[in-house]
């Protein structure tokens, strides 16, 4: 019987997005993830060469996933509120890749760099320029950027939520919050850009 590249492959990332998502690079564990991939871990190497490339994979995966998922559609500032308020829910629901990029950013090493997660991202930053016409590329970058820190903040900082807030939050609060909050940025952006 021929080995089944594929559906190895995506067994491993599948165990891999939970392993790494629990336990960040550092913490992660090829052995659980073989074991639970149901794969022997020299597959771990042969696919992917090493852990990090491994968590890189994982990453760059869930990423395009979400991206592709929470398109941004229709025009004007409706359509980012909208896109804010659909990745905070998806966020609240789904806290993978939120988890996954706070354990990338507190690795000590270059962002995952995948090329689909490269040009999603670009894709992502020219979507909100083109919705929002007048407001420069960059600046446009950093309103996504904004949003991405708010709509994954909120699901992933329990701590410091239970500390100044208390036990639970208000989810339909804190999207109100976030809404009002991505509006006054596309207010103050079309505003310095003399797009209002």
């Amino acid at each position: 019987m021929a080995w089944d590249t594929e559906r190895t492959r995506r067994l491993l990332l599948d165990a891999a997005t939970r392993e790494f998502a629990d336990h960040g690079l550092a913490g992660g564990r090829v052995d659980r993830i073989a074991e639970v991939a149901g794969v022997n871990k020299q597959r771990i190497y042969k696919y992917f060469g090493s852990k990090s490339e491994l968590f890189d994979a994982v990453v760059a995966n869930e990423m395009v996933r979400v991206m592709e998922l929470i398109p941004i559609t229709g025009t004007g500032k409706s359509a980012v509120l909208d896109y804010a308020g659909r990745m905070f829910d998806h966020h609240s629901d789904d806290r993978t890749l939120a988890r996954l990029l706070f354990w990338e950013s507190l690795s000590d090493r270059p962002p995952t760099r995948s090329p689909e997660r490269i040009v999603l991202s670009d894709k992502k930053v020219d979507d909100i320029a083109r919705v929002l016409p007048g407001i420069p590329r960059p600046r446009s970058a950093e309103l996504l950027f904004a949003i991405v820190v708010l709509s994954c903040g909120w699901p992933i900082l329990e701590q410091i939520d239970r500390l100044l807030v208390g036990e639970v939050g208000d989810r339909s609060r804190r999207r109100d919050m976030l809404i009002k909050t991505v509006g006054a940025l596309v207010s103050s952006l079309s505003e310095e850009s003399g797009s209002a």
